[in-house]
């Protein structure tokens, strides 16, 4: 092709989309001026007129025009009638090529006479396509089969087509912010060209045919994630030429064939959607151009789908495959942590925190698709969601209206998920067009659940990289994973975290499992795991803090800091009070769980309510567990002795100082989900809740009966975004066990701040931004200048297409702008700079243990003989000597130190279950270094008779 021929093709491109763009921007105006009567046939003859250009031009033009044309031809769901109508003329086919070209071009390639390669060749072709055409033939040895002839001089048609296409879209996103389509023609410039090569095509087909178990004839499987098509089995291949054999089908858009052959076409349509579920979330490897020319349907009952053409096929990584079948189930499930954990895992970044519109978004992918007689409604309903959106938008970025048109809410858009959604917008527009409406969720769901569920059963007998790999450091480490083994060999692990101190040093960082029941990507050792009443310990420590700061008093009454809790007999609650559960508010907001437990995320309201409760008892007479009014009692008195946010002074007291930043949580900010631990529940522990007798130390509010039921919904709603988000001190820590294990560390050498974490556990302990910060609105503006300059980089795009390749992660975070905006008024909160490099210890107090475990000048703070001293559980050894303290949580996570023995360990765990294989974990470790095995653990470690005897006081405190 000459130069002149190049650049007449360009300048018909794009005269043609800028004649197209000035009329319809014309007819908004036009419209404004007419009765809204008329306004429906002024845009209806518009459609058509334009409808025609586009048309006539694809035809004149040829090459990845057609398959444009084609593609838009499907889209019955959101593009006018008129376009369908015309554009579904390049379905069928293109005017033909002289079959000599076609003769020519195989004996050159095929380096053999016609006469020696075929018996019969049919000159008329079965289909002219934008590649190649297709004939009809019979070899020599009598078998009948159709041949693919790539047209000559396509490829230097189609690369220039590709940086045609790519200006143009540039160009739109510059006119137009809202219709931004740059990562989509990003993708396909870097995809198209691989459908020149007819090898490759080949070896597509045989891969697919393999993978979805394809046979000569339907087989009318059954199973959930079966399905039942039929692919031409390939005969021979070059570059430019491909012999596969011949099935005798109807085409799709044949209705009368259809009708006549008894073609259920709802039915033809579901199996199709299943072969594509089936390639994309089982396989990782799908056919990318699923337009209604490339099927038929078999005249033999049952009327199989015949899939063809295999040239544009995309292969996803296993991440990136169990991503798209996350993405899937949370669309399904409404929720919102996975979602987003789901676009951190394949790189799709957001430039704002937008949970429920990308849950919106993500749902119209997945929403069952509508006939094309309704394509015009869905079309307005689409237009309003979108117009609800911007003002959302809006609100959130506080731009003008000009410049929310130019708002780019996705930062980064991978090429992967432009292949997908092209794949899902096609067969949307399939159904439209066969005028039948199909239930994707319904469809998918088997083959997305296969996926994720068929990684989770891969325990450590058969997956060799259940315990992620990170170095041992210890002896005792080495005996602690096996124990692991064991665990997930008998299930009672799903996903775990271990982390030990001993004198000052990491003895143990071993990171197991799985992150979730419907997420299989391995606990890292910078997880995040919702802890439950581990998250005391914390608050705990942080009214420790502000007395060792002199902010506030042990001995002080509550309402000398808060005002607003005096009154209805709480004058006489004293801060020791609080801190040793003795207040006599150990009912207070018990209410809540049953009432309404969304209230629990109110930090404002709760704080509010527990400031007007009154106590049961007087305060320091007896010590009842107050499991969750002790949350809101320190986080109130921390923020009025302070006068800072409760999360200001968590990291001022212990993030920053420990370098635990990132992983240690109260509330989580946006941005961290891709590291979330998923709650799940041993139901075979929790069911013997039912049959243990109430316990005096407990609350009339938490009795065993009521933890039995609090363990079946606590995982469902803490897995919530809104939840996981809120500040809830008495049971909402999330938490990776090496930061917990830190903070027991720097507690049990008496706040001595303990040296680097290990430098083997990868990535480095705070090596994460606390608040992960979301891209600048400034770079977008900037990104969106000089988009005429994109015309020279289209050229070397298409030139380096062939070799780009995308990596993969575990797991991604969004990236760390300095100057982003969050928008989360955590992070709108200002902290006073303080050089924590220089931090020796977090706490100057001599006699700090004393303080937290209410003995020697603090004895008359707590009540005798207490499981509680100030904040945290006594740990007793076994000759009833005080040897530590620590905190646990409901299911099984926890934090503890030994004193005398500076040991300090922590466990996480997603599989809440009595505290069995956490006592066990315990007991080992404290048993290969010979130290007392604290008393909350012991009863755990015995053989006989086991567990069950043991089940009357299960962790929860």
């Amino acid at each position: 092709m000459g130069w002149m021929n190049i650049y007449g093709r360009r300048m018909k491109v794009f005269t043609l989309a800028f004649v197209i763009y000035l009329d319809y921007k014309a007819l908004q105006q036009r419209e404004k001026l007419m009765r809204k009567t008329k306004r429906a046939a002024l845009w209806e003859r518009a459609h058509e007129r334009n409808a025609k250009r586009v048309l006539n031009l694809m035809i004149e033009l040829e090459g990845l025009w057609v398959k444009l044309g084609q593609y838009l031809s499907t889209r019955a769901d959101v593009l006018p009638e008129a376009y369908i109508s015309l554009l579904k003329q390049l379905q069928d086919s293109l005017p033909p090529r002289p079959v000599e070209e076609v003769c020519e071009a195989l004996e050159k390639e095929l380096g053999q006479s016609m006469e020696d390669l075929f018996i019969d060749f049919v000159k008329a072709p079965l289909a002219t396509a934008s590649i190649a055409q297709v004939h009809r033939a019979t070899l020599l040895n009598g078998q009948e089969v159709v041949v693919k002839v790539q047209h000559q001089g396509v490829k230097t048609i189609i690369l220039e087509d590709l940086k045609n296409a790519k200006s143009i879209v540039d160009w739109i996103a510059w006119a137009e912010p809202q219709y931004n389509f740059s990562p989509m023609i990003d993708e396909w410039c870097k995809e198209a060209p691989k459908e020149l090569d007819f090898n490759r095509e080949a070896e597509n087909t045989r891969t697919v045919s393999r993978n979805l178990g394809c046979k000569n004839k339907c087989n009318d499987k059954t199973a959930a994630n079966s399905v039942d098509v039929l692919i031409p089995e390939v005969i021979q291949s070059t570059e430019k030429v491909l012999i596969l054999e011949y099935m005798d089908g109807i085409r799709l858009n044949d209705f009368e064939s259809l009708e006549a052959f008894g073609v259920d076409k709802k039915k033809l349509v579901e199996e199709i959607t299943r072969a594509y579920a089936h390639q994309i979330y089982v396989d990782g490897f799908f056919n990318g151009d699923p337009h209604p020319g490339n099927f038929l349907v078999s005249k033999e009952a049952p009327h199989c789908p015949i899939l063809l053409d295999f040239g544009l096929t995309k292969s996803i990584s296993n991440p990136m495959k169990q991503a798209l079948a996350k993405m899937f189930l949370a669309s399904a499930e409404g929720d919102h942590v996975a979602l987003l954990s789901a676009f951190a895992e394949m790189g799709l970044r957001l430039r704002l925190d937008l949970p429920e519109q990308a849950m919106k978004v993500t749902s119209v992918f997945f929403r069952t698709s509508t006939p094309a007689s309704e394509a015009l409604k869905n079309m307005k309903s689409m237009a309003e969601e979108r117009t609800k959106s911007l003002k959302v938008l809006q609100e959130k970025t506080k731009l003008n209206q000009k410049e929310i048109k130019h708002f780019n809410p996705v930062d980064a858009f991978p090429g992967d998920i432009v292949i997908f959604s092209r794949v899902l917008n096609l067969l949307r527009g399939l159904s439209s067009i066969m005028n039948v409406r199909i239930v994707y969720l319904d469809i998918m769901r088997p083959f997305a659940e296969s996926v994720l569920l068929g990684n989770i059963s891969r325990g450590p007998a058969v997956n060799s990289q259940w315990i992620y790999d990170t170095p041992v450091h210890s002896v005792v480490e080495t005996k602690l994973r096996e124990l692991l083994v064991e665990f997930g060999n008998d299930d009672k692990i799903l996903g775990i975290q271990v982390c030990a101190y001993k004198d000052g040093e990491v003895i143990i960082d071993t990171a197991a499992g799985m992150l979730g029941r419907y997420d299989p990507r391995p606990v890292q050792p910078d997880s995040l795991f919702p802890v439950f009443s581990v998250t005391k310990g914390i608050a705990a420590g942080m009214l420790h803090w502000l007395v060792d700061n002199g902010k506030l008093k042990l001995e002080e009454n509550v309402t000398n800091v808060w005002p607003q809790f005096r009154g209805n007999g709480k004058d006489l609650i004293k801060v020791h009070h609080v801190l040793n559960h003795t207040s006599g508010m150990h009912n207070a907001l018990a209410f809540l769980t049953q009432e309404n437990p969304l209230l629990m995320l109110d930090w404002d309201e709760c704080l509010s309510r527990i400031a007007t409760s009154a106590p049961e008892i007087e305060p320091g007479r007896e010590q009842l567990y107050h499991y969750l009014s002790f949350g809101w009692l320190c986080g109130g008195i921390i923020e009025h002795a302070s006068g800072k946010k409760f999360q200001e002074i968590l990291e001022e007291a212990f993030i920053h100082p420990l370098n635990i930043e990132g992983e240690l949580y109260i509330g989580i900010p946006p941005g961290v989900e891709s590291r979330l631990a998923t709650l799940t529940t041993d139901t075979h522990d929790m069911k013997k809740l039912s049959g243990i007798s109430n316990r005096s130390d407990l609350p009339s509010s938490f009795q065993p009966r009521d933890i039995s039921e609090l363990a079946t919904t606590l995982p469902v709603l803490f897995n919530t975004l809104n939840v996981r988000r809120a500040i809830i001190p008495a049971a909402n820590g999330h938490c990776s066990a090496r930061a917990l294990a830190r903070y027991y560390a720097a507690l049990v050498d008496g706040g001595v701040v303990p040296p680097p974490h290990s430098s083997s556990s990868k990535p480095p302990l705070g090596s994460h931004p606390h608040l992960p910060k979301f891209p600048s609105l400034k770079l977008q503006q900037q990104q969106n200048r000089g988009c005429w300059k994109k015309f020279i980089a289209a050229e070397k795009f298409i030139k380096t297409s062939e070799q780009m390749q995308s990596a993969g992660s575990d797991y991604a975070q969004l990236p760390n702008d300095s100057g982003g905006n969050s928008n989360d008024p955590i992070a709108e909160t200002a902290v006073n700079v303080v050089d924590y490099q220089n931090v020796d210890r977090i706490f100057r107090n001599q006699r700090i243990h004393d303080a937290f475990l209410g003995v020697g000048e603090y004895e008359n703070l707590v009540l005798p003989n207490g499981k509680f001293g100030l904040g945290f559980r006594r740990c007793y050894a076994e000759d009833g000597s005080l040897v530590g303290f620590g905190h646990s949580g409901m299911g099984g996570s926890t934090g503890y130190c030994d004193i005398k023995n500076r040991f300090a360990i922590a466990v996480t765990v997603n599989k809440m279950s009595l505290g069995g294989v956490t006592g066990k974990i315990v007991h080992l470790v404290c048993s290969e270094l010979g130290i007392p095995l604290p008393d909350e653990f012991s009863r755990f470690s015995e053989k006989e008779p086991g567990v069950e005897s043991n089940i009357d006081k299960p962790m929860i405190n």
